[in-house]
Formats: structure tokens, sequence, C-alpha cells
């Protein structure tokens, strides 16, 4: 049996002197009349490689969703269209704001939103459509902008996992009104923890800017809140991280690709496993290496997690679908487009993340490949 000699994780960031440097500089000196100088600047930077006018740090992507929902004034009995399958993150705020997410079915391919369930699932109540760009992978984007603009609809975009991926020459989070992003320390671009929200709608940008800092316009020095709102600011030592982290953007995604190019060269004509796609017209980032089985194979993510635990290899299951979990078992609204034959449902059962961090090198995707195949020859 193949055993890899050190435990190889399914995710690591890329950390160098820089990092470290920008850190410390921000502890030594953000403070006073530069407690926001590094924020600022993650901000611009970001905002400029996405091509968007503004951006604001926040805590974490939860953060930043709540934030554009709340500032979009959805609310108690509105309702959301979202992917059935996706991290619980992307719609739980929907419910911090009082508002129902309606889950709906996936595309085969991208394992984004179906634009055709989305208009099927379009109703008095729905205020918005949240697209998910899973994995990196990214939504059809100009069939939900339609559908949106026909139904007097917000679009939000969920980028927390596609920082980089490209659909038809516009980046994620450049192609909803309002996006989100992540840099969880598993992500393409980390901070620890941390998240940014991204919009050209000045509006919107300055009405979050109002929401996170507790209800106040931005530089208030009295404490006069006129509205209770959130507490969501980021440190200035996670900015400086995603300075660092940004200075090289280009040469991270670049990695992220020869990573999955890695793997595709391995297993890509492997009988009963589909990677990652990527669609005419997109370029995909591809945060996570995802393999799915064909169920002829006899072989769900729990068990082929289970076999490469053996092997000292770490992994991920794909998400499961949001209506299959008990925190949904009280929500019959949110479930009532969605069924147990739906596209996402074997792709949730049989998906799983391979290793995918920054410490991968052709060597050790060999050795990851090499032990999927011996799963799969298994008995």
């Amino acid at each position: 049996m193949i055993v890899a000699p050190q435990r190889i994780p399914v995710a690591a960031p890329s950390i160098t002197e820089r990092e470290a440097e920008l850190a410390a500089d921000a502890a030594r000196t953000a403070w006073r009349e530069n407690h926001y100088a590094y924020n600022a600047r993650f901000e611009r930077m970001l905002a400029d490689y996405i091509g968007v006018a503004h951006a604001v740090t926040v805590p974490h992507a939860t953060a930043a969703l709540h934030l554009a929902l709340a500032a979009l004034g959805i609310g108690p009995g509105d309702e959301v269209i979202a992917p059935d399958l996706t991290w619980i993150a992307s719609v739980a705020p929907i419910t911090y704001v009082g508002a129902e997410p309606v889950l709906v079915d996936i595309l085969p391919d991208t394992w984004c939103l179906d634009p055709d369930a989305v208009e099927a699932a379009v109703g008095p109540r729905t205020k918005a459509i949240m697209g998910v760009d899973l994995y990196g992978s990214i939504c059809d984007w100009d069939r939900l902008r339609q559908i949106a603009d026909r139904h007097g609809l917000a679009l939000i975009e969920d980028a927390a996992e596609a920082l980089g991926s490209v659909y038809r020459g516009r980046k994620a989070g450049a192609l909803g009104r309002v996006s989100a992003f992540s840099f969880h320390g598993s992500k393409t671009v980390v901070t620890g923890e941390g998240g940014m929200l991204a919009t050209d709608d000045k509006a919107l940008f300055d009405r979050v800017l109002f929401l996170r800092d507790h209800g106040r316009k931005p530089g208030d020095r009295f404490f006069q809140n006129s509205e209770i709102g959130f507490k969501y600011r980021m440190s200035a030592v996670q900015a400086a991280l995603g300075v660092a982290q940004m200075e090289r953007i280009d040469t991270l995604i670049a990695y992220k690709r020869a990573i999955f190019g890695w793997y595709r060269d391995r297993l890509g004509s492997v009988n009963g496993i589909t990677l990652n796609a990527e669609p005419r017209d997109t370029v995909n980032s591809y945060w996570m290496v995802t393999a799915v089985l064909d169920p002829s194979l006899g072989l769900d993510k729990f068990a082929v997690m289970a076999e490469f635990d053996r092997r000292n290899i770490d992994s991920r299951p794909i998400f499961s679908r949001l209506s299959t979990l008990t925190a949904f078992d009280d929500r019959p609204i949110s479930k009532r487009f969605v069924s147990p034959t739906d596209r996402g449902a074997s792709i949730a059962q049989y998906g799983v993340n391979l290793p995918s961090g920054y410490n991968m090198t052709e060597e050790l995707v060999d050795l990851v490949c090499a032990a999927l195949r011996e799963i799969l020859e298994k008995p």
C-alpha cells in the first residue's frame, strides 16, 4: 500500500519573509493616525486587481455577505435564491437578516447555479440571487444577470473561493452588484481569517461602511450612532499579510493552475474521474482540485477519504447539499425546489477535494494520484 512518508495536508498557504516583514511593521506602526493604512492599501490592491471601484476589509466572507444583504435592505419575508451545493457560510447570512434562502440545483460541469433552476424559483418574495463561484469555478453570470434584470433582483457574487478566476474577460468579484471574498488560511490569498466586500455601487459601499462600524459614519469620534449596526473590521496585521500576498497574486494564481495541470495530466484520462471544469471564455483559478467519482466505482467521498487517511494523505469532502443537513430540517421553504434526484446529489456524494496547497510539488501530486489509482483498483 502506498503511504506518504509525511502527512500531505489538503491545503497550505504560501508565506514568505515579505509577509512576516509587513505583519511586523503593522504591529509596530499601524496605530493612531496610521491605524487603517494597511487596510486601505489592501482594499485598493484587491479592487484594482478585480476591476471594481470599491472594496472594504472585513473579518471573513460571511461578514461580507451579511453586510451586503443588510445594505441591500433584504430582510424578513424576503427570499434569496442560492445553490443547494455550497458551504453553509454562503447562505447562513441570508437567515441573519431574517430572510429565507431558497435552494436550487447546480450545473453538472461547473457545479455552480443552474440558471434554469433559478428562473423556476423566482417568486413574489424573491429579492436577490446569490451565485457561488464554487472551488474556483465560475457561474454563468450573463444568464444570471439577465434573470436578475428581468425580475428586478439584486445579484450577489460569493467569490470566496474564486479569486483570480475570470468570466469572459472580467475577474471573479466584479460580476455581481456586490461580491465577497475569503482569506481564510486555506484560500488562494490568506490573512489567517479575513474577507473583503467589493462593489462598483458607491451608495451601497457607503451603506456598508456605515453598517460595518455600529451604525455610524466613518471617522465618527463622538459615538453618535443613528442605527444599530455590526462590528465587522479587519485588523491591520491581517491586512498587512494581505498586502504581501497581493503583491504576488499573479504568481499565486499561476501556481494553483500549475497544481491542477499536474493532476489533470495524471488523472484526466482515468475512467470514472471527473475533475474541475474550465468552460470556454473562462479561467478557473482552481482553489481546490476536486475529483468526482462515477457512482459505478462503488466508493463515496467518505470511503475515499478514509482510504487516503490510511495512506497519510489529507483530503476533504465536496460540500454536502444544504437541503440534506439537519441545520435545514426546519426550513421546508428553503428546500421546496430541490429533490433527491437533482444533479447536485451525485456530485455531493462522490466528490473529494485533493491536496491543493502551495506545498504541493509534481512529486507529491504523483504520490497522491498513485494512491487514488490504488484506491480505485482495490476490490
